[in-house]
């Protein structure tokens, strides 16, 4: 082998040097990288892990916004359907108002169209009567008592009132 340029000795010191120095690799060097190594894939796995329970819980929150937009939604719409009830209601107790308001209001105009009527026929009594005294004055040529006169034609007035409505 020395022919070759291999001497036996310095070949096994290099054999033997090598194995050191890969054992020394060994245990100073590739565990600690191993192990660095299967940290960092802990540490990746772990990030995947949360990242998946964030998609899962981000899923979650994104069903129930959903969920909860829908409700308040129907809720809404209950809101505007009775609303929409609570107007109508009000619509048509405004209207009952005003018709019990008008009729009050025409009962009141027909009460006071009797009182004015009342009044009037009562002044038409008096100004006929004051007519028919003053003519049956000038028939007789002289003054008659008015206030008989005035009594005699309000009994006739009367009873042909009475007469009239019935």
């Amino acid at each position: 082998m020395e022919g070759l340029g291999i001497n036996l000795s310095s070949l096994l010191a290099q054999l033997v040097n090598f194995g050191l120095l890969l054992a020394l690799l060994y245990i100073f060097a590739y565990k600690p990288v191993i192990k660095m190594l299967d940290q960092r894939s802990a540490k990746i796995k772990e990030s995947i892990d949360q990242t998946e329970q964030i998609k899962e819980q981000a899923e979650l929150a994104e069903k129930e916004t959903a969920r909860l937009i829908a409700e308040a939604s129907k809720e809404g719409q209950k809101i505007i359907d009775q609303a929409t009830q609570i107007g109508e209601e009000t619509k048509q107790k405004a209207k009952q108002d005003a018709k019990i308001e008008a009729e009050r209001l025409i009962a009141k105009a027909k009460l006071e169209i009797e009182r004015e009527r009342d009044d009037a026929i009562g002044e038409l009594r008096n100004a006929f009567a004051d007519l028919t005294v003053i003519a049956a004055g000038k028939v007789i040529d002289r003054s008659l008592d008015k206030e008989q006169h005035r009594q005699l034609i309000d009994k006739v007035l009367e009873e042909s009132k009475v007469l009239n409505k019935n």
